[in-house]
């Protein structure tokens, strides 16, 4: 008989907070529950003034890793048992100090880069992302280690990709679908792969995009699934 998992999981959000809900929706909607008691005990903190992640990679405004390193030092404190944080461009500076948190993180990016592992027949995909997270090489560096590799988009169609996120994050999600499937149809008609979304805004603008889901691979539900494989231990 399935029962509630003993781990408290901590979840650091509100970058962004859409994202961060629909994280927890699918979250929600997948796991192996059959009632409210057999869902896991969840210990949220959404802090939407964390300083932008990917102006702290290009210089363009403060460093983030302070903030992001307090609140995760604090979801700890509460009694979280593990850790997840629903913003790709955040582990380039939770990588500085991983080793240093007192429970496990679930690496969103290492989930990201297994899934697309696992749907990629041709061992690649297209990486979009946010200009933060392309610059950070922390995608391409995680692929290497798993042998797998990473596309990347001109620089009119990364653009674009930033554009989508910034429609999501103001909530405009036709504009933000629209944007999404010109630029995926362009890189399919360069290289017919799948298309892997490094950041948690962009699987909400796939989604709005009518592009079919099976040919995306969304960061939020690479992390939700290696959350619950933790938490209840499959």
């Amino acid at each position: 008989m399935l029962t509630r998992p003993s781990k408290t999981l901590g979840v650091l959000g509100g970058m962004g907070p859409a994202a961060c809900a629909e994280f927890l929706r699918i979250f929600a909607r997948d796991c192996p529950a059959g009632d409210d008691s057999q869902h896991p005990r969840i210990i949220m903190l959404s802090d939407p003034e964390t300083p932008d992640r990917s102006n702290g990679i290009m210089g363009l405004g403060p460093d983030p890793l302070p903030v992001i390193r307090r609140n995760l030092l604090q979801l700890a404190e509460w009694g979280a048992d593990v850790l997840a944080v629903p913003c790709n461009t955040a582990h380039y500076f939770i990588d500085r100090f991983r080793d240093e948190l007192p429970v496990p993180l679930i690496h969103i990016v290492e989930a990201t880069v297994e899934a697309a592992k696992e749907l990629s027949q041709g061992n690649c995909s297209w990486l979009l992302a946010t200009d933060g997270t392309q610059k950070s090489l922390i995608y391409p560096a995680c692929a290497e280690k798993m042998r797998y590799h990473f596309l990347k988009p001109s620089q009119s169609q990364q653009e674009r990709v930033q554009k989508c996120v910034r429609l999501v994050k103001a909530g405009d999600m036709k504009s933000a679908g629209e944007t999404m499937r010109d630029v995926v149809n362009e890189l399919w008609g360069e290289r017919d792969v799948p298309v892997t979304m490094g950041c948690t805004e962009l699987p909400l603008a796939y989604a709005a995009s009518g592009l079919p889901d099976e040919r995306q691979v969304s960061s939020l539900k690479a992390l939700s699934d290696a959350c619950i494989r933790v938490l209840y231990e499959v």
